[in-house]
């Protein structure tokens, strides 16, 4: 695939290795030929207002003007995912410990979860790159979102999990048609595999493989809505669930973007991650004093987030470090109550991911670690009824009983 002078990517001017700095022009590379390094989109974004965002459409292309796809990406047909809610969870906060709190809500997307985002804009940067099959290995999110992406624009899926995974996440892959392939194996068994086949099909675009670069930038509409939802301001400290770590860097770049931008004050800010015990790679980095991440074999029921492998985990660890965060980690049980606080005190029922976030929130307050009297966000990146596995055993009626007021005076339920 190669550009042509009637290539649209919008802002984007370049590739930018993110360890020696080397530039290459735009297209689907992912890696530097000089280093290795992985590559990242650089632009030159020219003048940019609130008032431009703010009469754009209400998802994601409102911020075309900051993102490498095409600049009318809103007149073809996609998902058109973001601008989600975010909800002040005043009930979460007392219950923690915390004075204000509020929660970005990313399951409200369309396939439920914040892989919606990353995969519009990879998929608008993978047409305009000339692909014409829209692919991924995936945990179980990304591979809802990219089926159900291609399926709205009319191209192919391809698209290949690990066979052990939620069966809600299977049939909802499933239900959208296209390719989908189960593999005997762990997520990094499955990446592994989807790189090879990037290497033989050409007109195939890998959207965390081959076109990674394009798809990453994705994530940073989280931090643009948190700061525009918040009234062009930005949090004092944000908690982030960690599966390959691209999440939490990109909504750094967003606020490092906005705030070059002048677009919002700058301010300090700090950026937490959130990891399960069972796959908690940067976790034990980060509190060991490590800049390496050392892959782990996963072993979590927080499968979104089971990446033992992860590509931006020592990114991960120069964000937190440099913002004054740090990277906490929580079992299984812990998981287990966190999706159950979150539902409990604000409505909100979150997948394994979230209640990793809510875990981590608690054990970070608890430490002193987090500060609680300063403004925080967390993410909760998808849908509890994506992992109704992880809570149908704690997850029961109150009682069953016959349909007579006797019974119910009984049970004593009232």
């Amino acid at each position: 695939m190669a550009l042509t002078p009637a290539t649209d990517l919008g802002p984007a001017t370049a590739l930018v290795c993110r360890e020696c700095g080397s530039k290459r022009d735009l297209g689907p590379f992912y890696a530097c030929e000089e280093c290795f390094g992985p590559l990242e989109i650089a632009y030159d974004f020219g003048g940019i207002t609130r008032a431009d965002i703010e009469s754009g459409p209400r998802n994601i292309w409102r911020y075309r003007g900051l993102l490498p796809v095409p600049s009318t990406v809103a007149d073809t047909p996609n998902t058109e995912p973001g601008l989600t809610r975010l909800v002040r969870a005043d009930n979460l906060a007392e219950s923690i410990g915390l004075q204000r709190l509020w929660v970005k809500d990313d399951s409200g997307n369309p396939t439920h979860s914040f892989k919606d985002r990353v995969v519009a804009v990879a998929l608008a940067a993978a047409r305009e790159l000339g692909f014409k099959v829209l692919a991924c290995p995936s945990t179980g999110n990304l591979a809802n979102a990219v089926a159900a992406a291609a399926a709205r624009a009319g191209i192919r899926s391809a698209v290949f999990v690990p066979s052990n995974l939620e069966s809600q996440k299977i049939i909802t892959t499933a239900v959208y048609g296209g390719t989908f392939v189960t593999v005997d194996g762990n997520y990094d068994d499955v990446n592994r595999l989807a790189s090879e086949i990037a290497g033989e099909q050409d007109d195939w675009a890998f959207v965390n493989v081959n076109v990674r670069p394009y798809y990453a930038e994705g994530s940073k509409t989280l931090g643009y809505e948190i700061a525009e939802q918040l009234g062009w301001r930005l949090p004092d400290q944000i908690v982030v669930p960690v599966a390959s770590g691209s999440q939490l860097t990109k909504i750094d770049k967003a606020f490092q973007e906005l705030i070059k931008l002048g677009l919002v004050e700058d301010k300090p800010y700090r950026v937490f991650g959130a990891q399960a015990a069972g796959c908690d790679p940067v976790s034990a980095a980060f509190k060991a004093g490590h800049d390496v991440v050392r892959p782990v074999k996963p072993d979590t029921i927080a499968k979104s987030l089971a990446i033992g492998n992860p590509a931006d985990g020592p990114y991960v660890l120069d964000v937190a470090r440099r913002t004054g965060g740090a990277v906490e980690d929580v079992t299984d049980e812990q998981v287990v109550e966190g999706i159950r606080l979150l539902a409990r005190t604000e409505g909100i029922f979150g997948e394994t991911a979230g209640g990793v976030t809510v875990g981590c929130l608690r054990k970070l307050v608890d430490a002193d670690t987090l500060d609680p009297a300063a403004e925080t966000v967390i993410i909760n990146s998808g849908d509890g009824l994506k992992t109704l596995d992880a809570v149908a055993p704690v997850a029961k009626p109150s009682a069953n009983i016959a349909p007579t007021l006797e019974a119910f005076r009984a049970a004593g339920l009232a």
